[in-house]
C-alpha cells in the first residue's frame, strides 16, 4: 500500500503548500486566486466591448504568463435541504410547515433528474527564482542541506510573487471581476478534490461578494 502511494506521488508536481504558496517539485512556486465571474450576455454592446478592451489591456500588461482554470462540478444540495429540514422543525404554523416540505421534495426531484453544477474560476501565477549567479542552490536548499527552501530564501521569492498577484488583482479588477487569493488549506482542497474525484463535493468557503 505505501509502494502504490509512493508510486502516486511521484506523477504529482507539487512538493509543499506553505503560506498559500504552491512549491513545485523543481523549485517553481505558484500562487492562486479565485475570481468571481460576469454575467457578459446580460451586458450591452457597449459593455461587453469596454469589458473585451480592458481585458485585452490587462493581457497585454503582463510581463509573465498565467493560467486560467475552470472547474465545473455537480453542486452537492444535501446541506441546502438540511437547513430547509431544521427550518422545517422549527416552524410552529402548520401551513408553513407543509410548504416547506413540498417546497423541500420539488428541491429532491428537481436536483434527481437535473445535474446541477457549480463553477469555479481560478487564475494561477507562477514564479520561477533568477537561476543567476549561481544563487539557486543556496536559495531552495536549507542549512542542512534536505533541500526545503529556507526560510529567507521563500521569504524572498514569495515577495516577487504577491507583487506578480498584484498585478493581477488589478488587472482583473478594471475588468470588473473581483478576486481572493487562497490561503494553504483552500490550496490543499483544490488538489485534494482534482486527484479524488469521486468524493462528496464542498465548496470553498469564499464568499466573493463580500471582496471589494
Amino acid at each position: 500500500m505505501q509502494q502504490k502511494s509512493e508510486a502516486t506521488q511521484s506523477f504529482v508536481p507539487i512538493k509543499e503548500a506553505r503560506d498559500g504558496v504552491i512549491i513545485l517539485k523543481d523549485g517553481s512556486m505558484r500562487s492562486i486566486l479565485m475570481a468571481s465571474s460576469i454575467n457578459f450576455a446580460l451586458k450591452s454592446n457597449d459593455e461587453q466591448q469596454a469589458v473585451i478592451y480592458q481585458f485585452q489591456n490587462f493581457l497585454n500588461s503582463l510581463d509573465f504568463s498565467v493560467q486560467i482554470s475552470i472547474q465545473s462540478r455537480r453542486l452537492d444540495i444535501r446541506p441546502y435541504l438540511n437547513l430547509l429540514e431544521n427550518k422545517k422543525e422549527g416552524q410552529v404554523d402548520d401551513l408553513m410547515k407543509v410548504q416547506i416540505r413540498e417546497y423541500i421534495e420539488f428541491i429532491r426531484s428537481f436536483t434527481e433528474s437535473v445535474e446541477i453544477m457549480t463553477k469555479n474560476f481560478y487564475v494561477v501565477i507562477p514564479y520561477s527564482p533568477s537561476k543567476i549567479s549561481g544563487g539557486l542552490s543556496n536559495v531552495f536548499k536549507s542549512k542542512k542541506g534536505s533541500g526545503r527552501i529556507s526560510a529567507e530564501g521563500f521569504e524572498e521569492q514569495k515577495i516577487q510573487l504577491d507583487q506578480r498577484a498584484s498585478v493581477v488583482v488589478q488587472g482583473l479588477n478594471r475588468c470588473g471581476i473581483r478576486t481572493v487569493k487562497l490561503g494553504t488549506e483552500e490550496v490543499i482542497e483544490i488538489f485534494y478534490k482534482i486527484f479524488n474525484p469521486g468524493d462528496v463535493e464542498s465548496s470553498l468557503d469564499i464568499d466573493l461578494t463580500q471582496i471589494k
